[in-house]
């Protein structure tokens, strides 16, 4: 089940450091010493204690993102933002742009009506899709247009709870899946039980942008790159949910068969 986790690792250069980072109440953040910056939804969880024994600061930021491994999910996003401190690069992404298609949105765009959903509302017309994570307005974007599951860990009225997912995501066109998954450890298990030829979304600025995901089935990366490493700083200590989107660029990139 850890196959994923280490291949993203693995790919990561022996030469990175890392310069500073941060726990906010709603991102975690790794920054390099390259100035690069990998953001992270914080999952609260400190059941465990921590399992990375080194100081963090001027370490390899291979080793820090190791941290993606730890059952205490507050550690553990500070892995997930380790390993997209490497990924969510824009040069990077444009280097396998020859296998896939890449779109990106500005920091001055209206982020909310151009995200995945909206983006791909006409392929998720008049079929059956499920949506694992709570995300703005989902009812409005999809419910009209397709027989849409809302999978949640707290569901809402109307959600159903996560652990549904070993019956209704085999049954699903297409499954968005929040990025959060790769943080709690449930997304090998959901990749394992969608069934063949499902469109399979990953959602949100905690989705590693790497053609690594499209071995395990994902066919589709909506993910967040850092622009700005300076004004990222005070929307994380801020706790600010949205603000962030106004440091990067958002990124589509879908694999090409």
């Amino acid at each position: 089940m850890w196959e994923i986790y280490d291949e993203l690792i693995a790919g990561i250069p022996e030469d990175l450091f890392v310069e500073e980072f941060m726990i906010g109440s709603a991102w975690s953040q790794v920054r390099s010493t390259e100035n690069k910056v990998g953001l992270a939804l914080t999952v609260k969880g400190r059941c465990q204690n921590p399992i990375y024994q080194g100081n963090i600061i001027g370490d390899r930021i291979k080793d820090v993102a190791e941290c993606v491994k730890s059952w205490n999910f507050t550690e553990a996003s500070i892995g997930v933002a380790a390993i997209n401190c490497y990924y969510n690069d824009l040069v990077k992404i444009a280097a396998f742009n020859s296998r896939s298609n890449i779109e990106g949105l500005d920091e001055n765009s209206d982020n909310d009506n151009q995200d995945a959903f909206n983006a791909l509302a006409s392929s998720a017309a008049g079929k059956n899709v499920a949506v694992v994570g709570r995300f703005p307005h989902l009812e409005k974007k999809l419910s009209p247009i397709c027989c849409l599951s809302v999978l949640e860990r707290n569901p809402e009225h109307g959600d159903y709870p996560d652990s549904a997912c070993e019956f209704i995501i085999a049954e699903q066109d297409m499954v968005f899946i929040t990025g959060m998954t790769l943080t709690n450890k449930t997304l090998p298990r959901l990749l394992q039980l969608v069934k063949p030829g499902t469109r399979v979304i990953m959602v949100g600025p905690s989705v590693p942008i790497s053609p690594v995901l499209y071995r395990y089935g994902v066919t589709d990366l909506d993910g967040f790159c850092v622009t700005d490493a300076q004004k990222i700083d005070m929307f994380v200590r801020r706790g600010d949910k949205t603000g962030i989107f106004k440091c990067g660029k958002k990124i589509t990139v879908s694999k090409v068969v």
